[in-house]
Parts: structure tokens; sequence; C-alpha cells
């Protein structure tokens, strides 16, 4: 492949090294009853920290607000998360983790590190120092093109 190749191909391989990274993990969070809405929302819950608005969680995860709604409705009715009202401003509302989640982020965290470590295990240290700086950098300035 010569330079300019790579420069086009580059978001495509991108994409489907992502999908594939989230497919194969979904695969194996399916035993917990779990749908890849419902983990990355946990997830996304979890590393945001307890709290974290409805809008803002939006956000993280690239969904408009009337679908996140219904999926909180979802993980709420089963026993995942409950929703506060803001105390600043009660038109929003805050998301928390139950029990039930803070126990499965344990498993999720765990079958993740398995997963990382079959992906990117075999890769030469120095590979994945340089992968990570360029994807980090192609990040950053996609953001700032916002």
């Amino acid at each position: 492949m010569d330079e300019r190749s790579h420069i086009d191909a580059f978001g495509v391989v991108l994409f489907e090294a992502a999908r594939a990274w989230r497919q194969e993990l979904d695969r194996r969070l399916r035993p917990l009853g779990l749908s890849q809405a419902k983990w990355r929302t946990i997830v996304n819950i979890h590393r945001a920290g307890e709290g974290i608005t409805q809008k803002a969680l939006a956000e993280r995860l690239g969904i408009e607000g009337p679908t996140l709604v219904r999926l909180l409705d979802r993980l709420a009715e089963d026993g995942w998360i409950e929703r506060r009202e803001c105390p600043q401003d009660r038109r929003s509302k805050r998301v928390f983790l139950l029990e039930r989640a803070k126990e499965a982020m344990r498993h999720i965290e765990s079958v993740a590190a398995g997963l990382r470590q079959d992906l990117l295990g075999d890769l030469p240290p120095d590979e994945l120092r340089i992968c990570f700086q360029t994807l980090e950098r192609v990040r950053r300035q996609a953001e700032d093109l916002e």
C-alpha cells in the first residue's frame, strides 16, 4: 500500500477495528444480560463519576436525549441505575449506578482487561505506544475542528 492509500483507508480501518473490538466485548459480556447499549451506558456513568447529568451522558454516548431517556428508563426498571433531581436545577436529572451495576462493573472491567490482552498482548510495546500516540493526536485534532 502506498502512502496515499494508507491515508484514504485510515478512517475505515479505525472504524472497523473499533466495531470489531466492541462486538467481541459485547459477545463476552452477553452472559451478564446486558445489551451493548446498556453496558456502554453503565461504563460511561462509572467513568464519568456518580451523578453525571443525563445531558452530559447523552453527549458522551453520542446519542440524542430522547433515546437516552428510553434507555435509562429500561436500566432503572431493571435495577441498574437510579435518576435523581439535580439540587441546583430541578429540570436536570443526575444518574447514579445501583449496587447491581457496581458489581457488574467489576466483571466488565475484568472481561475488558482480558480482551485487551488478547488483542494487544502480542504487539511490541514500541508499536503500541506509537499507535496510541497517533490515535490520541487524531482524536485531539478532530475535537479541535468542532
